[in-house]
């Protein structure tokens, strides 16, 4: 009998080419870096049932979870709005797990771990290649440290946050999007930053 042996891979292994892309002799204004090996967990309410899977949620994470477009940080999680009550769990190291929050919560769980793809985006002009492929308002003032929105770039759903800023001050913005269309906006993301030079790299950190 022939054995099988299933390795995880990410959708991005063969288009993600570390090192730099686009504009030469400028130090570059975009970074671009694959997060690998993350717990995702999407949770939803079920029907009459958001308080209490608030309440389960809190005493799980220990602040209360996103009921706007907003990411929330925990010590080991960050808890990311993803529609009216639901919410992601993006962690690592398998501490929140559909076996660990099965338990501890009332609402509906779907592991969405391999069916995502997680891309930091920063640098001086992060905003502006950002501005080519989405219509979200990303100013400061209208989109601050933790703002989140369900959208779409380039015609593709995704998961939009900002994240804590970088330590030279720089903003910090965090994509999800599918698995299967990721390869496809990687492309784009790389074509709309090429005029301002785009650092290109991978981690198994999540920040």
């Amino acid at each position: 009998m022939v054995e099988f042996s299933w390795v995880s891979r990410s959708p991005l292994e063969h288009a993600l080419v570390t090192g730099t892309d686009g504009a030469r002799g400028i130090e570059a204004g975009i970074s671009l870096t694959e997060i690998r090996n993350f717990d995702l967990i999407q949770v939803m309410a079920r029907r009459g049932q958001a308080a209490e899977l608030g309440q389960a949620a809190k005493a799980r994470f220990g602040v209360a979870v996103p009921d706007a477009p907003k990411a929330v940080r925990t010590s080991d999680a960050t808890l990311i709005w993803s529609g009216p009550d639901q919410f992601f769990v993006l962690s690592k190291g398998g501490k929140h797990t559909m076996q660990t929050l099965e338990p501890a919560l009332s609402g509906s769980l779907s592991d969405q771990s391999h069916a995502r793809v997680l891309v930091s985006i920063s640098g001086a002009k992060a905003r502006t290649m950002l501005a080519k492929l989405s219509s979200i308002d990303l100013h400061p003032d209208s989109f601050p440290v933790g703002a989140a929105a369900a959208t779409s770039m380039d015609h593709t759903s995704v998961t939009l946050w900002r994240d804590s800023d970088r330590t030279d001050g720089q903003a910090v913005f965090n994509v999800l999007m599918f698995a299967t269309f990721a390869e496809s906006l990687w492309h784009t993301m790389l074509d709309s930053g090429a005029e301002y030079g785009v650092d290109i790299n991978h981690t198994e950190r999540l920040a």
